[in-house]
């Protein structure tokens, strides 16, 4: 598996694997043009090639043999000051695995490079929203040291998801 850079020729195939696994894993918890709307505002290839452009974001993909696996975005800014608990906060934006890649070590490779990212950058605290009824990924974040410091909320149309944030604090 390789880790590289994203660049604007991934965008379409970043978009389409952000939207299958988004629906894959929570689809089912929204009225169809809740998600659709969403869908196209977050995970558009338009969105996409401007985050790969963007200089404040690093978007990092798996893959093997050419076949994505997997995407990670950092924001290199801090997405819930109010709840910074360091001085240079990151935001872990996106880790997303192909549905039919889950549990195949994708999520951890991709984790491990947005902490050395982190560490380079001279962050000293990552933070990152989950979903409240996503043990899962909650297990997986811990395991990396991240610990829940908020209750927070995401809008998915006229829905509003209870979330958890995650932030851990990086050695310096």
């Amino acid at each position: 598996m390789d880790i590289r850079f994203a660049q604007g020729s991934d965008a379409a195939s970043l978009a389409r694997l952000g939207t299958d696994s988004f629906v894959a894993k929570f689809g089912h918890l929204y009225r169809p043009e809740d998600l659709a709307n969403f869908l196209g505002e977050s995970h558009s290839e338009e969105k996409v090639a401007k985050e790969i452009a963007d200089p404040a974001l690093r978007v990092v993909l798996a893959e093997d043999d050419g076949n994505l696996l997997g995407f990670c975005k950092l924001v290199m800014d801090c997405g819930w000051p109010e709840h910074a608990r360091g001085a240079r906060v990151i935001e872990l934006k996106q880790l997303y695995t192909a549905p039919a890649a889950t549990g195949q070590g994708i999520g951890a490779r991709l984790m491990d490079w947005a902490l050395a990212e982190a560490a380079a950058f001279g962050a000293d605290e990552i933070q990152l929203s989950v979903y409240s009824d996503n043990p899962g990924a909650q297990k997986f974040y811990a395991r990396y040291g991240f610990d829940k410091v908020a209750d927070i909320h995401f809008m998915v149309g006229e829905k509003r998801d209870e979330e958890f944030l995650f932030a851990a604090l990086l050695a310096g």
